[in-house]
């Protein structure tokens, strides 16, 4: 019997193991892409890491074809470069102020990307590079490719993914002040000596770097998804930046756990359902957010207009006190002839003064208190 549960233990252990390094691969690698995606997100630069994220492709093939291998040191390398080389040359294209930043990248990054398709088509069809699989990647597969690390038999995406968090975290608490004043005035930390242009480059070989180690396991479609939507999330959850790193990781990483469990559940792509759970907890702050959110802007348009509409009511109101054509002037039906309001309208900004104490009613008539007379007089100054 002991034997049996042992056995059955194991048999456990061997179904469970695979899923959770996925769950713990797509948390890291969701951590490590928020972290340079706020500076993309704050720069609003968010569309270089789709750039990135494709054309490294082409960087792969031609390390690729320059060892003939694909265990060699410079597909890395090469993607690497390509992704900075990409960012170089959607910068020059529209440095020359003949086109936009969103048309340079439109033009770039499907040029070197197609590049890459046909060198793949015609100098590496018999290997495995494949540019749907670089696009869409396949989580459940990253457990089985494992290597052998400090006597610790791990999945190489795990180990890649911890290695790029951990980078991009050092860099950020390292250059954390520069990073922060290049992104919000590049002006003065020129001018303090920072070097924003290499601030900028530093950034940009980040984000190419944590793409090149993700794409692997996850597909360039999904380190878009967590390098974008999580930030983007946070963004409009907060006005401080710490706060703002961190609910991107934390979103990240909901994003990841959520979309695996999406994924079991209805048997779809995991990389797709991670993608759509990210652009879901977009569309809930989006709706949502306490300040930036629809809902929010919605009611502080709302109480604006009414704040304004009370300001109107006590300038005319004051305009007409004690005038001998007040009966009419200053009856609540008035408004709605004088000041073009709607019934319904009307009668809610009366009763919004009459609540703020700034309107009171003498009979059928509308009279100002002190408080009234006091924000009429600050109005008409205004």
């Amino acid at each position: 019997m002991a034997d049996g549960a042992a056995l059955a233990d194991g048999e456990w252990w061997l179904t469970m193991a695979p899923q959770l390094e996925v769950q713990l691969i797509a948390v890291i690698i969701a951590a490590a892409c928020a972290l340079p995606g706020v500076f993309l997100v704050l720069r609003r630069m968010a569309m270089l890491s789709d750039a990135i994220s494709h054309t490294v492709l082409l960087g792969i093939v031609l390390g690729y074809l320059a060892s003939n291998s694909l265990s060699s040191p410079l597909l890395f390398a090469g993607a690497v470069a390509m992704g900075v080389i990409t960012v170089w040359l959607v910068e020059m294209v529209s440095g020359s102020r003949l086109v936009r930043e969103d048309a340079a990248i439109g033009l770039v990054f499907p040029a070197l990307f197609s590049l890459a398709v046909l060198l793949i088509s015609r100098y590496a069809g018999n290997t495995h590079l494949d540019a749907d699989s670089v696009l869409l990647g396949e989580l459940a597969f990253a457990p089985f490719d494992r290597i052998e690390l400090w006597g610790l038999d791990l999945p190489r995406a795990l180990i890649f993914g911890s290695g790029a968090l951990a980078l991009n975290t050092i860099l950020l608490m390292l250059f954390y002040k520069e990073l922060k004043l290049a992104t919000f005035d590049p002006a003065l930390a020129a001018t303090l000596g920072f070097a924003p242009t290499i601030i900028h480059y530093g950034l940009m070989t980040c984000v190419s770097l944590t793409a090149v180690t993700a794409f692997d396991a996850v597909g360039s479609i999904l380190v878009i998804a967590l390098m974008v939507a999580p930030p983007a999330t946070a963004y409009l959850l907060t006005d401080r930046l710490p706060r703002m790193i961190g609910l991107s990781v934390a979103i990240g990483a909901l994003s990841a756990l959520s979309g695996y469990w999406l994924a079991r559940l209805f048997d779809v792509s995991i990389a797709g359902a991670m993608a759509t759970m990210a652009g879901i907890g977009f569309g809930a702050a989006w709706l949502l957010a306490p300040q930036r959110g629809i809902i929010a802007q919605a009611l502080q348009h709302r109480s604006r207009r009414e704040q304004f509409a009370v300001q109107m009511l006590a300038l005319h109101l004051l305009n007409h006190e004690g005038a001998g054509d007040a009966g009419i002037e200053c009856h609540p039906r008035h408004l709605i002839e004088e000041l073009r309001w709607q019934p319904a309208f009307a009668n809610a900004i009366v009763r919004r003064a009459e609540q703020s104490g700034l309107v009171q009613r003498q009979g059928d008539v509308l009279c100002l208190t002190e408080a009234g007379r006091a924000l009429a007089r600050a109005a008409s100054v205004q």
